[in-house]
């Protein structure tokens, strides 16, 4: 019978010995107390405390730990818009008992503080600012943020402004305002393209004309060379010039004749067909040639009396 007494006895001093032992993981801190008062902080590794005496009062982390503020505010041009601020914190580990027993709630510490800064900074710049220089606003709220929570044992490692989301209505100005000033850009590009291509297209009709009228030239300069040797040859073989220009004209005549005659879909033409027709023709040009040379004389004498008088 007295065997069966000390099991228990032995049993409840083996639980006894076991919870005198603990273990902390790495990037943590514990917090032993000894009848409610602090006692030590203990880290990573196996640990020892006296059973019924130490009881362990709070585990903290030591790890990077982040936390996602949402802020409504207004902007100097009077948008209401939220943003979104992550806090990225630890606990120093020089100042756990600082960060243990000086503040109940640290999240709610540093959300008050980023509402305080934000609510600060955002009013003084107008929406489009807020975009530019979020950069800025971060800044702010970690040195805001450095120098409160340093005491209490937290060092605040980086501020950053992650999210800005104006009213659904202004955002929807914001695109409509961003897309006509597109359409703004576009017809004016536009614009330019027509203008350029009206100038380069009259460029071009300019040196078309300027080229048909040098090859029209060239042409009849090539027309009035042949005409001349046709003369030539002619007169060789004892034919005058009255003679030869008849005979030439005659042939262009017919060869125009030819021409028209060959082509099936051309349309009617009345044309003098009569063998007197070329020295018509020739008489014709001859009778304008010499009006055209009599009035050019008569002009120059004209001038000439002028300028004597």
């Amino acid at each position: 019978m007295a065997q069966f007494v000390f099991i228990p006895i032995i049993f409840f001093g083996l639980i006894i010995l076991i919870s005198a032992f603990f273990i902390v993981k790495q990037q943590t801190s514990v917090i032993v107390e000894r009848f409610g008062k602090f006692q030590s902080i203990r880290h990573s590794g196996l640990q020892l405390k006296i059973p019924l005496v130490d009881r362990i009062a709070g585990r903290l982390s030591l790890k990077i730990q982040q936390l996602d503020v949402m802020i409504e505010t207004k902007t100097l041009d009077d948008v209401f818009v939220k943003l979104k601020v992550s806090v990225q914190y630890r606990v120093i580990e020089e100042k756990v008992y600082e960060a243990f027993y000086k503040l109940d709630y640290p999240h709610d510490q540093i959300t008050s503080y980023v509402f305080d800064v934000v609510r600060a900074e955002v009013p003084k710049m107008k929406l489009d600012d807020v975009f530019v220089k979020k950069d800025d606003i971060a800044l702010a709220v970690k040195s805001e943020l450095n120098e409160a929570m340093s005491g209490y044992g937290f060092d605040i490692i980086k501020t950053l402004v992650t999210d800005i989301d104006p009213d659904a209505q202004v955002k929807q100005a914001m695109n409509r305002i961003n897309a006509a000033d597109r359409e703004k850009t576009a017809a004016q590009y536009e614009g330019d393209a027509a203008r350029i291509l009206i100038v380069e297209k009259a460029k071009a009709e300019a040196e078309s004309k300027r080229l048909q009228g040098q090859g029209i030239a060239d042409q009849r300069r090539e027309i009035a060379r042949g005409l001349e040797e046709s003369v030539e040859v002619l007169n060789k073989v004892g034919i005058n010039s009255q003679e030869a220009s008849a005979l030439i004209v005659v042939t262009q005549h017919y060869d125009t004749l030819q021409s028209i005659g060959s082509q099936t879909n051309s349309n009617l033409i009345l044309l003098p067909n009569s063998p007197q027709a070329g020295s018509n023709m020739l008489n014709d040009m001859v009778a304008s040639f010499t009006a055209s040379n009599q009035i050019g004389e008569a002009m120059k004498n004209q001038n000439s009396k002028k300028k004597d008088k």
